[in-house]
């Protein structure tokens, strides 16, 4: 409950407002908790259909979001002009790409952008084995190196952590954990160790051809359900067809990345390495 709107909950706000201007249906574009929230109101008897809106790429129940791949775009970009330098000034580069709790991210700007080593959540990573990458690859006469790393990536120390003992984590020194995993390299190699961070670039900006193309077939057949009175949904692409899946199966799910994905199988056949 809110005191300054007297005493009423968001909830019942949203839903005095959904009545007072007799919607007919709330188009709800967004991600996770966009979805819950959807999910919330729909129980409450609002018709919903939504959208699935993230960079993340995490929500359930679709395989591709959009905003996701203009997103890769953008963080294979940097991961380019990176390279540059790192090439010419024999330096290791870490670029901290979005993404808390998901990889999918890092994982497609990593690959597609040619990172010698990604670290995700979902694979704890364990920074010896980092450092081993960088001296065999400087061994092999290639002094630079790239890392993309998430920006939710943990060590194998802290994937063993209890919640209460993790949540001290984010009281660490560094400003993030590219800048501690930096340190941590640098001490372990003598290695200069470079961060770039490009933040909030990452959700801006032009959307790519995919995403248009992927956001008009997506909103194309949420009109149709609405046409047709079908509201409890969300539209999905699965497996290349748009489908309507559940909101209820949907909501407070994540999709993270698998370890066994065949993504991870063959970014580690081109020779990729995840600390783990």
């Amino acid at each position: 409950p809110m005191p300054e709107f007297g005493g009423k909950t968001k909830l019942d706000m949203m839903l005095e407002n959904y009545r007072k201007y007799k919607f007919d249906c709330l188009v709800i574009l967004g991600g996770n908790g966009t979805h819950k929230t959807a999910n919330l109101l729909a129980q409450h008897g609002v018709n919903v259909v939504s959208l699935p809106k993230t960079i993340d790429n995490d929500l359930w129940g679709t395989d591709m979001t959009f905003g996701f791949q203009s997103a890769v775009d953008i963080a294979t970009h940097v991961i380019d002009c990176i390279h540059t330098t790192a090439t010419s000034h024999g330096r290791v580069f870490i670029v901290e790409v979005m993404g808390h709790k998901v990889g999918w991210l890092t994982l497609y700007a990593g690959i597609s952008g040619g990172a010698d080593v990604i670290l995700i959540p979902e694979l704890p990573y364990d920074v010896d084995k980092v450092c081993k990458v960088l001296k065999k690859r400087k061994m092999q006469g290639k002094p630079f190196s790239i890392l993309a790393v998430a920006e939710g990536a943990i060590s194998k120390e802290e994937s063993n952590l209890s919640k209460k003992e993790f949540k001290a984590r984010a009281q660490m020194k560094e400003p993030s954990v590219s800048y501690r995993l930096a340190n941590e390299i640098s001490e372990r190699t003598g290695q200069e160790i470079r961060v770039t961070i490009p933040g909030h670039f990452q959700r801006g900006g032009s959307p790519c051809a995919y995403d248009r193309v992927l956001s008009t077939r997506l909103g194309a057949e949420a009109a149709n359900l609405i046409l047709k009175e079908q509201y409890g949904y969300m539209v999905g692409i699965i497996n290349g067809k748009v489908k309507k899946v559940p909101l209820g199966e949907v909501a407070g799910k994540l999709k993270g990345v698998s370890p066994d994905d065949q993504l991870i199988q063959h970014a580690k056949l081109i020779g990729i390495s995840f600390g783990d």
